[in-house]
């Protein structure tokens, strides 16, 4: 490949050899939870007694082949590809919330392509804006059918599929019908497997662009399942949410409470201090006064009802260890096995 001599196992594709040696091969419809694609042809490389150009993606790898991946050839198609689809939509990228996290912008800038050579009419389709958590604009859809893969095959929604024929073809919801008032249960699939600004984070609008945050990764405070999250922050506030990709639970994928449920984080209604009712109202107190209330409670139960009337409640939220030191703590101390999980059922 591209001189090199390389090694690898039976199968393998050659998208996948050339990544896992550094060598670029651009890709748009291709990502790895929806296998092979063949739809965008951005990959397309040479291969040495092969007609034609091959699309890396889905061309397996075998012994002796000689694949050229820059050749004058497949630039030139690439930047074929590219200046089509540019035409082809409402590409402007200093206004589209994605600029810095588009493929098709990061394609383009390797290629040297400005602006497309092909001065199309540009599609005027309304703006979807029914959905409380996604905006989807398909003047800026490339049509390259991973947001379609992805509610199909690998969250197994089945809202989304391409609708209608030639110029007219897109992305609809169900019949049709706007992504708010469809099936859609908004787990935000699409909106990570989409490369363009198609389809983005209706709450992460105008609040910072991809170089302006910074990301650090995390677990997914909302259950036990301990999906693997990517916070967006920008200045000390979390503006967006996203699956860690490629990282055992979850691989990427996410649930609507995961992805866009972190507005808690900053709420101030959030309980920074400990609450005991006197007098018929909730009045703070310090960490020790709760405590000493909350030991003398439960001693009192204990003496007069037994340790059989207490009850412990571990909770998803909590750590492995939280829940552990709790079943101790109601096991050794108050002397009951009246315990439970909130995710048991």
């Amino acid at each position: 490949m591209d001189g090199r001599h390389i090694q690898t196992v039976d199968g393998n594709t050659v998208l996948n050899v050339a990544r896992q040696n550094r060598i670029y091969i651009p890709t748009l419809c291709y990502h790895p939870k929806t296998r092979q694609a063949g739809k965008c042809r951005m990959c397309v490389v040479e291969v040495e007694r092969m007609p034609g150009l091959q699309t890396a993606c889905s061309l397996a790898a075998r012994e002796g082949m000689v694949i050229h991946t820059s050749t004058q050839r497949v630039v030139e198609t690439r930047k074929m590809i590219v200046e089509l689809l540019l035409a082809n939509g409402k590409h402007n990228c200093i206004a589209c919330e994605a600029n810095g996290a588009c493929e098709l912008q990061e394609v383009a800038y390797r290629l040297g392509i400005e602006k497309p050579s092909f001065p199309i009419a540009e599609r005027d389709m309304p703006v979807d804006t029914s959905c409380p958590m996604i905006i989807r604009d398909m003047n800026k859809c490339i049509h390259c059918y991973r947001c379609v893969n992805g509610c199909n095959n690998i969250v197994v929604n089945e809202v989304l599929e391409m609708g209608y024929r030639g110029s007219r073809m897109t992305v609809v919801c169900d019949t049709d019908k706007p992504m708010g008032e469809s099936s859609c249960v908004v787990c935000g699939e699409c909106v990570q497997l989409c490369p363009t600004g198609a389809l983005v984070e209706k709450k992460a609008m105008g609040k910072g662009r991809e170089w302006d945050t910074n990301q650090t990764r995390t677990t997914c405070p909302y259950c036990g399942v301990g999906c693997q999250i990517r916070l967006h922050v920008r200045d000390n506030e979390i503006i967006k949410v996203t699956g860690e990709e490629n990282v055992e639970p979850n691989f990427g994928t996410l649930c609507v409470k995961g992805r866009f449920g972190y507005d808690f984080v900053h709420s101030p209604h959030r309980l920074r201090k400990p609450l005991l009712r006197k007098n018929g109202r909730l009045e703070e107190v310090s960490w020790d006064a709760a405590l000493d209330f909350t030991a003398e409670k439960l001693l009192e139960i204990k003496k007069t009802s037994g340790p059989g009337s207490i009850v412990g409640i571990g909770c998803a939220r909590s750590t492995n260890e939280s829940n552990y030191v709790m079943m101790k703590f109601m096991r050794a101390v108050v002397g009951t096995n009246n315990v439970d999980h909130c995710a048991r059922t």
